[in-house]
C-alpha cells in the first residue's frame, strides 16, 4: 500500500484522534512498519489487531514473546475483521501490562467474538504478547 493511500485510511484499531478515527498512517502504520514501536502495551495489542486485519503475519511473529512464540502462523485471509474494543489496560510492574479486549470477526458467514486478557512484557526496550486467557 502506498503511503498516500495509507495517509487516508481509518486504522482498523479504533483508535481515536481528534474529532474522528486516528488514520492508519499515524497510528498503527509506523509500528506495522518498524519504523516506530509501539510505547505501551495497549498501543502494542491494536497495532497486532492491525496486523491482523491487514494480514501482517510476520509483524505477529516478530512482536509474540520468544517463550511462546509459534514457529509459523497461518492466517485465515476468508476471516473478515469487524472491529476492536479494549475493556481494560493496567500496568501491572514497570515492564509488565495486561489488556482485555473483544475482538469481532466473521468467518464462513457466522459472526465470532474473540474476548481475551492478554499479557505483555518489555525487553530491552520493546514490547512483547506473551499469552493471553480467552473466553
Amino acid at each position: 500500500m502506498k503511503a498516500s493511500a495509507s495517509a487516508l485510511l481509518d486504522c482498523p484499531c479504533g483508535q481515536r484522534s481528534g474529532r474522528g478515527l486516528a488514520t492508519l498512517a499515524t497510528c498503527c502504520g509506523p509500528r506495522l512498519s518498524g519504523e516506530q514501536p509501539a510505547p505501551d502495551a495497549d498501543a502494542l495489542m491494536r497495532s497486532r489487531y492491525t496486523a491482523y486485519v491487514l494480514g501482517h503475519a510476520d509483524y505477529l511473529l516478530a512482536t509474540w514473546h520468544q517463550r511462546t512464540r509459534p514457529a509459523t502462523l497461518e492466517l485465515d485471509p476468508a476471516a473478515k475483521w469487524l472491529g476492536l474494543e479494549v475493556k481494560q489496560r493496567q500496568q501491572t510492574g514497570d515492564d509488565q501490562a495486561e489488556v482485555s479486549f473483544v475482538a469481532r470477526f466473521r468467518l464462513a458467514g457466522r459472526a465470532v467474538r474473540l474476548t481475551e486478557h492478554s499479557r505483555f512484557v518489555r525487553e530491552n526496550g520493546l514490547w512483547y504478547y506473551v499469552d493471553g486467557d480467552v473466553s
